[in-house]
């Protein structure tokens, strides 16, 4: 396990994990985008109502994309169902 110094919001962070330091700091690229876009819509929001909001909006997309990756996965058992089908 690896550590990797990032800096969010003008902060010093170490994380530690098993992640490669370029994606560790990718994440950490993409939270500073996420929370850089709040600031600039709502310059003074506290830092903690700021994090808040970017972790629901980012567990917003994810749940959408589970949802979306479930339906896509769905749509391809029932064409295969429906291929296989053709074959008996």
């Amino acid at each position: 396990m690896g550590s990797v110094d990032v800096t969010i919001l003008g902060q010093k962070y170490t994380i530690k994990g098993d992640a490669s330091e370029e994606h560790i700091k990718k994440l950490a690229s993409f939270v500073n985008g996420k929370l850089q876009d709040v600031y600039s819509m709502a310059p003074g929001i506290s830092p903690l109502k700021a994090a808040i909001l970017v972790s629901m909006n980012i567990a917003d997309e994810l749940h959408r994309l589970q949802e979306e990756q479930e339906h896509i996965a769905k749509n391809i058992d029932e064409r295969a169902d429906v291929l296989t089908s053709l074959f008996d």
